[in-house]
């Protein structure tokens, strides 16, 4: 398991820097660039035309490994539920071929606004829908809720699948959201996606070290090119894609709570918006100075680097917490 998991690790990071490496050019000369805000931090403005929608670069290398290092999990381990991973994966695929449609739509109206809010959370559900419906039918999931740090496991029927299509679109964007300043959304997903090999030694779940290596090894290669100062943005593409892979995994490890734990960053970052909208539209006072949260620190004088060490730093300490929380 753990070469499988290495494999899938190293194999991904090297394509996704040569993808990005190709594709980057690419991107440039077709446009895909992306437009700031200008409502935003004003320094962002020295970003504009950066090239966007990098996440098809670790889209490609990821089911490249997949296929590959996949398949040969499957034939040589015993410990690979191979539906449970296959819907997972094609699940994250999904949730970015959401995030290709929007980041198209922003390209093509020369402005920073894609599909609209509503028409990106339809689709979400639909694809949320079509995971729970395919990893029921296959025996991937129970209806059968584990709370974390206790022996507690509640059977909430059909609500379940409420809570759960509320977790897998609310991971997903809230992933969408951290994805706001160089190497963020990349960052903290790599960690977290240790956190899940971690899991997967302990708990031996060869599905699980296969994808968390693909997780890491795409974050880590896009990192090269996405790092402070960023040559290419992921876009939504990208971090739609990883947070349906990350939430994904919460599943296969049949503890989906945990990734509340795990990434409290996203947690924090949305709830960062909702207090500030809700506190400006009951108030007319902001909370923050300017939201989501990472974008306060840099008002506040904060530099990129910082934030995203940061950050890290942060979600380190509850990935150990997550962890204990299982054990």
């Amino acid at each position: 398991m753990y070469l499988y998991f290495l494999a899938s690790l190293i194999i991904s990071l090297v394509l996704t820097v040569v993808a990005e490496r190709i594709l980057i050019p690419i991107l440039k000369s077709m446009k895909m660039e992306q437009k700031i805000l200008e409502i935003g931090p004003r320094w962002h403005k020295s970003k504009d035309g950066t090239p966007t929608m990098g996440g098809i670069g670790f889209i490609l290398a990821s089911i490249i490994v997949f296929i590959t290092v996949g398949i040969f999990s499957v034939v040589k381990l015993d410990n690979v539920n191979v539906w449970a991973m296959c819907i997972t994966f094609v699940f994250a695929v999904l949730c970015g071929c959401i995030g290709i449609f929007d980041d198209y739509a922003k390209i093509a109206k020369k402005q920073n606004e894609g599909l609209t809010a509503g028409q990106k959370y339809l689709l979400q559900l639909v694809v949320s829908a079509l995971y729970l419906f395919f990893m029921v039918w296959k025996g991937g999931l129970t209806t059968v809720l584990k709370i974390p740090f206790t022996s507690i496991e509640w059977d909430l029927g059909i609500f379940y699948y409420v809570f759960a299509m509320l977790l897998l679109t609310g991971i997903v964007n809230s992933v969408n959201l951290t994805d706001g300043i160089d190497g963020l959304a990349a960052s903290i997903t790599a960690i977290v996606g240790g956190f899940f090999a971690v899991t997967a030694f302990v708990f031996d779940l060869g599905d699980v070290a296969v994808l968390s290596g693909i997780a890491i090894g795409c974050c880590i290669g896009f990192l090269v090119y996405n790092f402070y100062p960023a040559r290419v943005f992921m876009g939504d593409t990208g971090s739609l894609f990883l947070g349906g892979f990350v939430v994904g995994l919460a599943f296969l490890v049949n503890s989906p709570l945990v990734i509340v734990l795990a990434g409290i960053v996203y947690i924090a970052e949305t709830l960062s918006v909702i207090l500030q909208v809700a506190s400006f539209k009951l108030t007319g006072k902001r909370i923050f100075k300017m939201s989501p949260i990472h974008h306060h620190f840099e008002k506040s004088g904060w530099s990129e680097i910082k934030i995203v060490s940061v950050f890290s730093l942060v979600t380190v300490i509850f990935c150990l917490l997550a962890y204990w929380s299982m054990v």
